[in-house]
């Protein structure tokens, strides 16, 4: 059982999970509160014939079933593979997976203006502290499989990958701290430079960001000098570009974290109606790693 030899072997947890052994104690905590919680809810709703306490007992303890859910994010494997690696069936492993996903993405807020948005005045001052820094920016495109629609297809399809893809757009603090905003799931052909101008709306109007090539003719965003035609850039041009790029590849970093987890990575192989809520799930996943999120004793 992958749990049993997590325990056994907790320095190793960061390797089979994505997260250290310390963080993944304080996500069980968290986790298993709102599930009783849950339970609390639903049981309340319910009207009962039968005294509480029948039916089938579960298989997997609440630790183990998260950490089903988390080996999934981290090397996703198929759900046969995954129910013999927990001692469960195939569609318990399934069904288990899709219960914990809303209640881990609940309890991980995917980046830090999510995790102050439900306070005005912290979303007010957050947006205000961040104009002192220059937050950078890029895109990364994940595969899909390709609809059998034609027009579907066509929605997809990158020419960039040559592939099906589904674009996202991520906003970092320099040196890569936190992750600042996030947008989750366009269309692979999407243009770099109109998600970004979507999302600048969720930043003070002064906030400067640092990109690539592709967000040229952003506002407020300082991109590398292109060369032109037949002619050679400046060396001052050559050395603002190197500046700019050693600043910019922290937000790489980030990125490089984010396809730790492989259903960040590899082809997504579930529906698309699920992307979203996964994608920004591991994101939480990326700022308990990292440190930037905290979750409560």
């Amino acid at each position: 059982m992958v749990f049993d030899y997590i325990e056994k072997y907790a320095h190793r947890t960061k390797q089979i999970l994505g997260i250290s052994y310390e963080q993944l104690q304080s996500l069980l905590r968290c986790a298993e509160k709102r599930h009783q919680d849950i339970k609390v809810k639903q049981e309340k709703q319910k009207i009962r014939i039968n005294a509480s306490g029948g039916g089938r007992p579960t298989k997997l303890s609440i630790s183990e079933q998260v950490c089903l859910c988390l080996f999934y994010l981290r090397q996703m494997p198929t759900f046969q593979v995954l129910g013999m690696m927990f001692g469960v069936s195939k569609t318990e492993a399934n069904d288990t997976f899709h219960y914990w996903i809303p209640i881990l993405r609940d309890i991980l807020p995917s980046s830090l203006l999510e995790q102050v948005s439900n306070n005005e005045s912290d979303l007010l001052f957050v947006q205000e502290v961040l104009t002192n820094f220059r937050l950078l920016v890029d895109s990364l495109e994940q595969p899909i499989y390709r609809d059998s629609d034609q027009k579907e297809q066509q929605k997809y399809f990158s020419g960039k990958k040559r592939q099906h893809t589904l674009k996202s757009l991520m906003f970092g603090i320099p040196e890569g701290k936190d992750i600042v905003e996030v947008e989750v799931g366009s269309p692979g052909p999407t243009a770099d430079i109109n998600l970004f101008r979507k999302s600048q709306e969720k930043f003070d109007n002064s906030q400067p960001f640092a990109g690539d090539k592709g967000f040229q003719g952003g506002k407020n965003i300082t991109t590398p000098h292109k060369k032109k035609p037949k002619r050679e850039l400046s060396q001052q041009q050559k050395d603002e570009n190197k500046a700019l790029s050693s600043n910019r590849i922290f937000i790489e970093h980030l990125i490089r974290l984010l396809k730790i987890f492989r259903i960040a990575s590899q082809r997504f192989r579930l529906k698309l109606e699920t992307y979203e809520q996964i994608i920004l799930t591991v994101c939480g996943l990326v700022r308990l790693r990292i440190g930037s999120l905290i979750l409560p004793t």
